[in-house]
């Protein structure tokens, strides 16, 4: 390892260290605009200038230039401080003096950095240049006369969403960052370049004039809008949800967050549900609790009771459904609303096994049923770095546009048992395989045995040794993994909530759930908006939203994550826990809570693990038996990426996105 000198302490440094993370080691800020960590290296700002020796007399570029043993690195020197003022006097030359009007302000590394950094004043009087707006789709909002050239949008678009949509046009004072024709940014990730933009050349239209951040209560959070488990921030102010932004966590989704997540909460404001309803005569009316609860409780006398647990609940909402079905002597719940019946002995056979990081050191990947660019986008960002280390990936499923090398085997299942010999050989040939098994690949019907040929794929190869297992599942919803470590679950699926024909149905947020096979059932809807299962119901309870109660999450790695409360709900909503507490005394039964503490330590006490944050050993994966051969095409379940929940078919930034950036139409102006 190198030995360098940083102001005088001498410190080791990785080996392909440059001398801005040299310096950065040392405990010393270095300022930029250009550089990232997550991006390649540009070196165009020039900000992070410093005096390095041996060297020319003169500053160099620390985050361009390699630190090796024995440099002597100077950051506070004059030179230093005259060289990064005479940059930041540059860049602010074109710079507009509008960050009273700017979203940036308050959040701007120009800001920042001038005050820090630069000259008290400019020595420049001429004409400032100006840069017509760009069009860049309903999620940015662009103001390119603001733009400094660091061309991390460039590099994130290229690099991370493997889509080349934005770059560079012109020369010198004439350049300007630009789409492609000036069309919309159509990726999965796009909004992500609103992070990175240290100006206000990018920003969020759907959050324009919003708010400023200093007016904003900040509260952790877990994104529910697909499996991931994406760790994110809410802002809110009041009881409104106005933002929400990427956390960083290197094991789950790095910096980087999904359009959808991140513009769905504009959804939590519309459709929802705040008083009680009561289906008379074909129409629901407004009604008390009182009133719902009296009818419940003559439906749920004879203990013929059924649960299902919609895509977004959390583990303490399931868990005390699950207390209350049992307290009525009925076992009836389940969690797959789609009506996938896969087996749930061994939830390592159903969990994403090498992990999210894992992933991205496998040399063959097989993907079998599976969209990945919109059942989990932020996990293509990892499949494109396996890609990039030089792994063969190979799809079996209907076409999609991939960001990275892919060969499509076919959309029907039988392709499975006769892989084309390139394939097998590849599979067997590699250090690392692994299969990822895609919701499409889960479905009860023709090629449901799929699961069980995959899962004897990698259980009869020694391939990774000990320290790998390379079978992974993909779930869609981020309640999947929870409700599985607290068995909600029947062996057979929905067919047997079905079956049992319950008189009472208590649908908990199960907006795709098929309410028309519980004809004779009283259904009751617990859940936060006005969607496909509230239309169906006899009984609406107005429940929280994910943002709106505290909860522990499972993502479909396995890893047990903790969400807090950051906003109330609205009108006569509560929290899904109260609601179920409540049934409970209306029913004459005891669930052993009276509090969320309560709730999460029964909980807690019930799977030990639901109170770990962190990776869930699951053990090794069972004996798999392949005789059954997987056969009929392969359909793949999500077929609009931004309206895939109520909380985004709600929201009128998620209506738009997908009128717009999936079927082609043409934004209305005002006028027209």
């Amino acid at each position: 390892m190198p030995t360098v000198t940083v102001d005088g302490t001498e410190i080791e440094v990785p080996d392909g260290a440059t001398v801005l993370q040299a310096c950065e080691l040392a405990g010393k800020e270095i300022p930029r605009f250009c550089y990232h960590e997550r991006l390649s290296i540009a070196g165009n700002c020039r900000m992070c200038l410093v005096e390095v020796k041996p060297g020319p007399p003169k500053p160099q570029a620390s985050c361009a230039l390699p630190a090796t043993n024995g440099q002597e690195i100077r950051t506070d020197t004059p030179m230093v401080k005259k060289a990064r003022e005479g940059v930041m006097e540059f860049l602010l030359i074109n710079h507009p003096l509008d960050c009273p009007i700017c979203d940036q302000g308050g959040e701007c590394d120009l800001q920042d950095q001038s005050v820090a950094y630069g000259r008290g004043g400019s020595r420049y009087h001429e004409n400032k240049r100006a840069v017509t707006e760009k069009y860049m789709g309903p999620l940015i909002k662009t103001i390119m006369t603001r733009c400094i050239h660091c061309t991390r949008c460039v590099r994130f678009s290229e690099e991370v969403a493997g889509v080349d949509e934005i770059g560079a046009l012109y020369r010198g004072e004439d350049m300007q960052i630009s789409t492609y024709l000036e069309h919309a940014a159509k990726h999965e990730l796009s909004a992500n370049v609103i992070d990175l933009c240290p100006v206000g050349a990018l920003t969020s239209r759907p959050y324009a004039y919003e708010a400023r951040p200093w007016e904003l209560k900040k509260t952790l959070g877990i994104d529910v809008s697909d499996a991931m488990g994406a760790n994110i921030r809410i802002d809110s102010r009041g009881r409104e949800v106005l933002r929400v932004l990427p956390r960083t966590n290197d094991d789950v989704n790095e910096e980087w967050l999904s359009d959808k997540a991140r513009y769905q909460v504009e959804g939590l404001t519309r459709r929802r549900l705040d008083r009680v309803w009561i289906r008379h005569d074909g129409k629901l009316q407004s009604a008390d609790w009182n009133e719902a609860f009296a009818l419940i409780a003559e439906a749920g006398r004879g203990g013929s009771v059924g649960a299902v647990a919609g895509d977004m609940l959390d583990c303490e909402t399931m868990f005390a459904a699950k207390r209350l079905v049992n307290a009525l002597g009925s076992d009836l719940v389940e969690s797959r609303q789609g009506g996938m019946a896969y087996p749930v002995g061994s939830l390592s056979a159903v969990n994403f096994n090498t992990t999210f990081a894992g992933i991205e050191t496998a040399d063959a990947v097989l993907i079998v049923g599976s969209n990945i660019r919109w059942e989990a986008p932020l996990l293509n960002v990892r499949l494109r770095k396996a890609a990039k280390r030089g792994a063969k990936i190979f799809i079996v499923g209907p076409h999609w546009e991939t960001t990275f090398p892919a060969e499509f085997l076919g959309d029907d299942a039988s392709v499975l048992h006769d892989l084309p010999d390139h394939v097998a050989s590849a599979m067997q040939g590699a250090a690392r395989p692994a299969i990822i098994l895609g919701a499409a690949g889960l479905v009860a019907g023709a090629h449901g045995p799929a699961l069980a040929l995959a899962h004897a794929w990698n259980v009869v190869r020694d391939n990774g040794g000990d320290t790998w297992n390379g079978f992974n599942v993909l779930h869609m919803a981020a309640a999947r993994m929870g409700a599985l470590m607290l068995g909600f679950a029947r062996p057979r699926g929905l067919a047997e909530l079905v079956q049992a024909a319950p008189k009472l149905l208590l649908s908990l947020g199960a907006d795709e759930l098929d309410h028309g096979k519980f004809a004779g059932a009283l259904k009751v809807y617990i859940g936060h908006h006005g969607d496909k299962g509230a239309a169906s119901a006899d009984i609406i309870l107005p429940g929280s939203a994910y943002t709106e109660k505290a909860g522990t999450y499972v993502s479909t790695e396995g890893r047990v994550q903790f969400a807090d409360k950051a906003v109330f709900a609205p009108g006569d909503a509560r929290e899904d826990w109260t609601i179920l507490r409540a049934l409970a005394d209306a029913l004459g039964v005891t669930v052993g809570f009276d509090s969320f503490d309560q709730l999460r330590a029964a909980m807690i006490a019930d799977v030990p693990a639901l109170g770990v944050e962190g990776l869930v050993d699951y053990g090794a994966l069972p004996a798999a038996d392949s005789a059954e051969r997987a056969g009929g095409a392969i359909a793949y379940p999500i077929k609009d990426f931004y309206l895939t929940n109520s909380i985004a078919r709600a929201s009128a930034v998620m209506q738009r996105c997908s009128a717009e950036l999936l079927h082609g139409e043409e934004l209305a102006e005002a006028a027209e």
